[in-house]
């Protein structure tokens, strides 16, 4: 059977600071600009999620989409919507919450739960124009 592509999207919304503890605060606002703010600032991102495999011959299906529906919400939504990822997450407790970084931690909490078989893709969108793929 063929490989093909299925993906699933899904949205969070959450807010973060860009900043590294080992730079003062004036080179942390020269890098991170506003994204250094020190009150944090919020994105609503849209997550893709693609995964590839072989399509089932008995289901016509190269999974059902619900699991990876699943998947994101238990590992991703339910983790990361509404939260300060600074904060709230054990994940970025002292990891940058950058864009890259986080699309990162996404594909290893979803790698996590989803079935060797299948190739995953993550692509991130933390506004319209800046968007993030892992693996590249």
């Amino acid at each position: 059977m063929p490989r093909v592509a299925v993906i699933r999207k899904a949205q969070f919304n959450s807010a973060h600071k860009l900043w590294n503890k080992d730079w003062s605060a004036e080179k942390n606002k020269e890098v991170f600009g506003l994204c250094a703010n020190e009150n944090f600032h919020g994105h609503n991102y849209t997550l893709e999620v693609k995964v590839i495999g072989d399509i089932n011959p008995e289901t016509g299906y190269v999974i059902d989409l619900k699991i990876v529906k699943d998947i994101i919400r238990d590992e991703v939504e339910e983790r990361f919507d509404h939260r300060n990822l600074n904060l709230d997450t054990a994940e970025f407790k002292d990891l940058n919450p950058t864009a890259e970084n986080i699309a990162v931690v996404i594909y290893n909490l979803i790698r996590a739960k989803l079935d060797s078989k299948y190739d995953l893709f993550i692509k991130l969108f933390e506004t319209e124009k800046n968007i993030v793929e892992y693996p590249a």
